[in-house]
């Protein structure tokens, strides 16, 4: 069985994986959804991007996890990956959920411009309204609850650079494109997808699966998890 640590997106926390964690814990699996500083019951700590990249490594080690399934959605992607290649040879795989990717030397904001919005709202990259989620698949209630539980996102960890070590190419990986969202995942991953390390699979939904379909997600969550041992086993 593996140990699934979480990481939502933008505005998001542990809370946002709920429905997500139910069928992998029911599966036999041990998940660890994870809130950045900064976010939801962790408001009002100071973040910067490598703030986050260190709550992850911290976490892996706090537990003392092992087989790990590292799984980062939307911005998450990035201090995930940044994570993953930090915690060695407890990595078993990592997901990336409709997320952005590290690039050395890069950060969210070259391929978002969020710093006007960011100086404008006192350092944080505020919440989503009910309208930006038309058209990604979500019931009213999803949304409700989406909107209700977001909280402003420190604006550094969007601005701050990302810092690799290695290839991000030679990562065990996973990138779930969901299709709502545009079904181009962009050059970046469709470069590494060619590396042979990293997998694709696509959901017909839109950015946010774990609310619009928990269930699904869960299920190709535990099919990383079973191709990389695969994997190992051929190897």
């Amino acid at each position: 069985m593996a140990n699934y640590v979480l990481v939502a997106g933008a505005w998001l926390g542990a809370w946002a994986w709920e429905e997500v964690a139910a069928p992998l814990r029911a599966a036999g699996h041990e998940v660890h959804p994870l809130t950045l500083s900064g976010l939801a019951e962790r408001s009002g700590v100071p973040a910067g991007q490598q703030t986050h990249v260190r709550d992850i490594v911290a976490e892996v080690e706090r537990l003392d996890l092992r087989d790990v399934v590292l799984v980062g959605h939307s911005y998450s992607g990035i201090p995930v990956g940044q994570a993953a290649e930090r915690i060695g040879d407890r990595l078993t795989r990592a997901v990336f959920v409709d997320a952005n990717v590290p690039v050395d030397g890069k950060s969210f904001s070259d391929a978002w411009p969020v710093e006007a919005e960011i100086a404008a709202h006192e350092g944080f990259w505020p919440p989503l309204t009910p309208a930006d989620c038309a058209g990604q698949g979500l019931t009213e209630e999803q949304v409700t609850r989406f909107v209700k539980g977001a909280t402003p996102h420190p604006g550094a960890t969007l601005t701050e650079p990302a810092e690799l070590k290695a290839p991000l190419r030679e990562l065990p990986a996973t990138y779930v494109k969901c299709l709502l969202d545009g079904e181009d995942p962009g050059p970046v991953v469709n470069e590494l997808l060619e590396s042979g390390h990293w997998t694709l699979v696509r959901m017909n939904t839109g950015h946010w699966p774990m609310f619009s379909q928990p269930a699904e997600l869960a299920l190709i969550l535990a099919g990383a998890a079973g191709a990389a041992a695969a994997a190992g086993a051929a190897g």
